[in-house]
């Protein structure tokens, strides 16, 4: 998913759909929901609320509206939590998230929307890449891209309620984002930047956590300091060997 982020150049919008998720956890309690559940709603709602913004209000730049639902939604999320009195809810948990607050019901909808977001974005791959490399182009021929984008947007959605317990609302973006542009230097295909990426990520959790263990940091910032530390050390200009 990252990858796609990364060529699409959707980092922000990314970042609008983690902001949301706070008020998706305000929702949750409200309704007496899973918080997962309810973050999922809310990220679902503010991608709809951004494709319809598009397409009824064409005339408004995309990073202004990006910037208006992002901080908007972060505020009211903010705001109904502090007025939930009868309720405990850990805000440093949600931002940055908590290991320790997984729980055997998170886990199931972690594998779960894994395994539906992976075969969604195994089955529409081809058409996803072509749009995502000439949208003109892909239109004429006969490829639904407002469609595959749309489908696009509500899987981020799904990630962003997925990862919310790992790494917290404020860096789920990061997470996306760093293992892919990790993965660009090295490879000549999409599907081996894709693969990498995912290595990458998965190399990223292990060393955080190992951090977070190591040092007791929280562990949604230790997984995004391993894949930035991962980062900078791929992309220093190491010699390259002589042959003979």
């Amino acid at each position: 998913m990252g990858c796609f982020v990364v060529w699409r150049r959707m980092a922000y919008f990314g970042d609008t759909m983690a902001h949301s998720a706070l008020l998706g956890v305000a929702v949750g309690f409200l309704l007496g929901l899973d918080p997962m559940l309810g973050v999922g709603v809310a990220t679902i709602t503010v991608a709809l609320v951004l494709v319809g913004l598009q397409r009824l209000r064409p005339w408004l730049p995309l990073d202004t509206v990006l910037g208006i639902l992002a901080h908007a939604a972060l505020s009211f999320g903010l705001v109904a939590v502090s007025l939930m009195v009868s309720v405990r809810v850990d805000l440093l948990s949600y931002l940055f998230g908590d290991i320790l607050a997984v729980t055997s019901v998170d886990l199931a909808w972690v594998w779960g929307g894994g395994a539906l977001v992976l075969g969604i974005l195994l089955t529409i791959w081809r058409p996803l890449l072509a749009t995502t490399v000439h949208p003109d182009l892909a239109r004429a021929e006969g490829t639904p891209a407002g469609l595959v984008s749309l489908v696009f947007t509500l899987m981020i959605a799904i990630v962003v309620a997925l990862a919310m317990k790992i790494v917290g609302i404020l860096l789920i973006t990061s997470l996306l984002i760093i293992p892919a542009a990790t993965a660009r230097r090295f490879v000549a295909t999409p599907e081996a930047m894709a693969a990498i990426a995912a290595g990458t990520g998965v190399l990223a959790v292990v060393f955080g956590l190992a951090l977070s263990s190591y040092v007791d940091a929280p562990s949604g910032p230790s997984i995004v300091v391993a894949a930035a530390l991962i980062f900078v050390v791929t992309q220093l200009p190491w010699p390259r060997r002589q042959l003979h």
